[in-house]
């Protein structure tokens, strides 16, 4: 954590008349919340008896509590925007050179912002069910479930409330953790306040750079919208177990599944996209314990609501139903746990540090776990039952394998992902476990998954056949159209793409069933159905993401081989093969493209592309701002002018890399290095996409000039014309000419500067460098130039007019290079496309449920 003492301070007189009570303003917010919540979830109760009607004034609680929820994130916003860093939540979180877009997402990088976030979309959620409550929509909903429903909701958001309340009784026990902490309240021990109290830093210390991403600014609240969403289908399963009535709740918990689905599968995506742009181990999942413990409730809702469409008919289904349903949002508190208890350690880079709630957390897990686990057991022997098994002919039966089928692949993911807690639970009760996670999780996951989401998408297949045809026992011959197509389409596949792994053939094949079968349905739909085609849609998604992570997985290829046998990392002989290192400007060949390394580049706000760091000089202690020492223009427009003040983001460094193939195609890639003392260096890529493939590039080592060490400078006297030798390069004086400005300034009377015109010869041509002679109001200085393309640093440090001899003081150190890694992916666009066929497919059936929930 950085130290406050570091940076300047301002005087508090400063602050705007508001800024010294946004911290009380926002807690009394919390405070609000928190109280009207369990305000809300008494009235609901009480009305849920019927003795009395309550539902106006637990309404009105919900209403209050949902306001109070939206002025504390407008206070803590305000906060964050207005660089109040007298508060510790915008001093940890936010700098001055963050622009807007991602300081929106300090909102969420700590942990109170990520609850707050939660219970805003809670309150929307909640107020919008309140509506589809209200006179006219109750058909969708039986009467005698709406208070129950709000009880859960509302407990679910005083839980939540109760995570940034920030109180503490007794000196011991602590509630909550607020956002609203002043530096002194969060670090009181610092003898600062004794002889400054109104001290305030300058500055902050910034956005985690793994978070500044434009996905970072989408992805969490979309993610924590489809956890607010997965309390819906919850808290209209725990309400149907209450009044025993087991019928009414589905109707409309369908579709709000549906759309749950649909939104916490979207944040997952953008996750996942996330993770392929900014993160470099090179792709999009890397089944880190925290991404695995949001994608297991995803995919046990997915399972959900496919028992869901049979629910109505079918007591088996709906006995699962309720199992899932509750499963589904009970492992979405699990997954807070992990995340936020600090239990994962070092198991996960997205884990946050232990803010002492572990126990809290434990306590509105268990509540719900307990509550769920003792009503359906109460309950489960009133649960209506099938008079007859399942045959294997209906379409229920291949519904109920492929729901099988996704709960094991997401029992499988849990079991591992939970070997932390197992070794938490045993260390708690005395002895020690010391199981360790899996050394290479993609390996042991994928060994696993892959075999499951085989079957999975054949049973789609066979599914949609028996749901759609109405195949029966004498109709099995319907499969052989599909299964010939089938196997002649994997046969060229497999010859096209050289696919030689038997694995991968039999994955291809079921991944071409699942795709025959849904899009032969498909066909058939399209004709005047195409209102009912939502989970044929989803069915080929998933065909052709199966498709996309088998190609861009098992069959990318590394094109940065290193043909030279040196070894770039002593402690990784892999790494040292699949990495090249790129000197500036000196192109080399790999494969079917030349690359070449051409420089450090800056992102500069306003301006369109990268311009090149050497000519924005930073304005020390500014942060983010720098000098133009050259025009920006963009096609003819002059966009910043010479000298002229700029804001840059001055921690970021591209590396730029031209890429030209054979065919005389030519682009450029610029993988980003940040340099952070206090979170760590971070190395980010860039993708140029083509049709059929990504290529994707990232640095894994940078040389940096305040890291370069230069020998001890050696004098040469030259003469113009005169050759010398500095080791590899003959350099040349050409010229030694006089100027009238330097650097901007204009020379007056008296003054004199010189530039001296160097030539070096080296092995691709020659190279010009021209540094300066200054002599100004009396005073004699010489500035250096330096080549890091050549590693040569020249000061021209004397001139003899007598002699006509000109001394040069030259430096050498290492040339500039990068170490660049670049990979092929293969058709990972089957994948993308995959993924929004699967969101349109569920979001088609998630507006058809609404539309029959609401007739």
């Amino acid at each position: 954590m950085k130290n406050p003492f570091v940076v300047n301070c301002r005087n508090f007189s400063e602050s705007n008349m508001l800024r010294p009570f946004l911290g009380n303003i926002g807690h009394g917010f919390v405070v609000l919340s928190f109280v009207f919540s369990l305000i809300a979830t008494y009235f609901f109760f009480l009305d849920s008896k019927k003795e009395n009607n309550f539902f106006t004034w637990a309404k009105r609680a919900f209403w209050i509590q949902s306001i109070a929820t939206v002025g504390i994130c407008v206070s803590l916003f305000l906060i964050i925007f207005n660089h109040y860093f007298e508060y510790h939540y915008a001093w940890d979180n936010a700098s001055l050179s963050l622009p807007l877009g991602y300081a929106i997402s300090c909102f969420w990088q700590d942990q109170e912002g990520s609850f707050l976030l939660w219970m805003f979309w809670n309150a929307i959620v909640g107020v919008f069910l309140l509506f589809t409550f209200s006179k006219g929509k109750k058909k969708a909903f039986a009467d005698n479930l709406h208070s129950p429903t709000m009880v859960v909701i509302s407990a679910i958001q005083a839980f939540l409330a109760s995570m940034i309340l920030g109180v503490v009784f007794f000196s011991e026990l602590k509630i909550g953790s607020s956002p609203f902490l002043l530096l002194r309240q969060s670090m009181p021990d610092l003898q600062l306040w004794a002889t400054n109290p109104d001290f305030i830093p300058k500055d902050g210390n910034g956005l985690n750079p793994l978070l500044q991403n434009y996905w970072m600014v989408i992805h969490p609240p979309t993610l924590f919208l489809g956890f607010s969403l997965t309390m819906v289908p919850f808290a209209m399963a725990i309400a149907s177990l209450w009044k025993k009535d087991y019928k009414s709740w589905l109707k409309l918990a369908l579709p709000w599944s549906l759309v749950a689905a649909v939104v916490l599968g979207t944040g997952i995506i953008m996750g996942g996209v996330w993770a392929y742009e900014t993160l470099n181990f090179g792709g999009y999942w890397n089944w880190d314990p925290v991404e695995n413990a949001v994608y297991v409730p995803w995919i046990i809702l997915v399972a959900a609501f496919h028992t869901l469409f049979l629910a109505q008919k079918s007591s088996t289904a709906l006995k699962y139903s309720y199992i899932l349903i509750i499963a589904q949002f009970i492992l979405i508190l699990y997954s807070t746990f992990l995340t936020r208890s600090g239990i994962l350690g070092n198991a996960s880079v997205h884990s946050f540090t232990d803010l002492g709630l572990s126990g809290q957390l434990l306590i509105y897990l268990l509540t719900f776990v307990v509550l769920a686990i003792v009503l359906i057991a109460i309950r489960w022997k009133d649960l209506p039952r099938d008079q007859k098994e399942l045959d294997t002919h209906t379409p229920d039966f291949w519904v109920f394998m492929g729901v099988l089928t996704l709960s094991l692949a997401a029992f499988q993911v849990i079991l591992t992902t939970s070997i932390p807690v197992y070794n938490a639970i045993a260390e708690g009760l005395g002895f020690d476990l010391n199981w360790a996670m899996p050394t290479d999780p993609i390996a042991h996951f994928t060994s696993f998954q892959m075999w499951l989401f085989i079957v999975a998408i054949a049973l789609t297949g066979l599914g949609q056949y028996f749901w759609w045809r109405r195949i029966t026992s004498k109709k099995l011959n319907e499969l052989i159209a599909p299964l010939i197509i089938t196997l002649l389409v994997s046969s060229i596949a497999i010859i096209l793409t050289k696919i030689n792994d038997w694995k991968y053939i039999i994955l291809l094949t079921a991944s071409i069933f699942g795709l025959v079968c849904n899009l032969s349905i498909l066909t058939d739909l399209f004709k005047g159905k195409f209102k009912v085609a939502g989970g044929v849609i989803a069915h080929v998604g998933v065909g052709l993401m199966l498709l996309g992570i088998m190609f861009s997985s098992a069959y990318e290829r590394t094109i940065s081989i290193n043909m030279t046998g040196n070894q770039i990392f002593s402690d990784s002989e892999k790494e040292s093969r699949e990495n090249v290192l790129l000197w500036l400007n000196r192109p080399l060949k790999m494969g079917d493209f030349t690359l070449d390394y051409r420089g450090e580049f800056v992102d500069v706000r306003g301006v369109p592309g990268y311009i090149e760091k050497k000519y924005v000089k930073p304005i020390i202690g500014s942060g983010f701002k720098g000098l133009a020492l050259a025009p920006i223009t963009d096609n003819n427009d002059t966009l910043v002018n010479r000298f002229d003040t700029l804001a840059y983001e001055a921690e970021n460094t591209y590396y730029q890399v031209a890429y030209s193939d054979s065919k005389g195609n030519e682009f450029n890639l610029y993988p980003r290095f940040q340099v952070n003392e206090s979170m760590g260096n971070v190395a980010s890529p860039d993708i140029k996409q083509f049709w059929n493939r990504d290529i994707y590039s990232h640095v894994t080592y940078v040389t940096r000039e305040q890291d370069k060490e230069w020998s001890a400078p050696m004098d040469y006297n030259v003469a113009l014309r005169d050759t010398f030798f500095l080791n590899d390069y003959v350099a040349i004086l050409d010229d030694v000419v006089g100027v009238n400005e330097i650097d901007g300034m204009e020379l007056k009377e008296g003054d004199a500067a010189a530039v001296a015109i160097l030539r070096l010869l080296e092995r691709d041509g020659e190279k010009i460098m021209k540094p300066t002679f200054v002599i100004k109001e009396g005073q004699v200085w010489s500035k250096p130039v330096v080549s890091n393309e050549l590693g040569v640093k020249a000061q021209l440090s004397r001139i003899d007019p007598v002699s006509g001899l000109f001394t040069f003081s030259i430096s050498r150190s290492e040339r500039e290079y990068i170490v660049l890694k670049v990979i092929e992916k293969p058709l990972i666009n089957l994948l993308w496309l995959g993924i929004i066929l699967l969101i349109i497919g569920i979001t088609v059936s998630a507006v058809r449920r609404f539309q029959i929930a609401f007739k």
